[in-house]
């Protein structure tokens, strides 16, 4: 029978290679906000990781901790960053659907 540590383990592993192409996905990303949502994905893995870890390490309850404190941190910088992109005063950012630069844009061809 297999035990429980292996499984993690092996479950750890395998979460790796997934985190590998989530990676790639982040180096290529065809837009800033593709990229964004990669970074928001590697810190939800950080969060599950580090409970495997704390359930191998016998210690779950200070991992548990250390991954709610490091999802709030994680949070706030993504909601820092995408406030950042949006309200950026110095240059129009262009929609990642149609590339136009502004909303009035994008209302003036909704209104032809």
């Amino acid at each position: 029978m297999i035990d429980m540590s292996q499984f993690f383990t092996v479950l750890a592993a395998g979460y790796f290679v997934l985190l590998f192409f989530v990676f790639i996905f982040i180096l290529r990303g065809p837009t800033v906000f593709d990229r964004l949502n990669g970074l928001g994905t590697i810190g939800q893995a950080v969060i599950i990781l580090l409970v495997f870890a704390g359930f191998l390490s016998g210690r779950v309850e200070m991992f548990v901790d250390i991954a709610i404190t490091y999802s709030i941190i994680g949070f706030a910088g993504t909601v820092v960053i995408a406030k950042y992109l949006f309200k950026s005063k110095n240059k129009p950012h262009r929609n990642a659907f149609n590339n136009k630069d502004t909303t009035s844009e994008i209302r003036e061809d909704l209104d032809k």
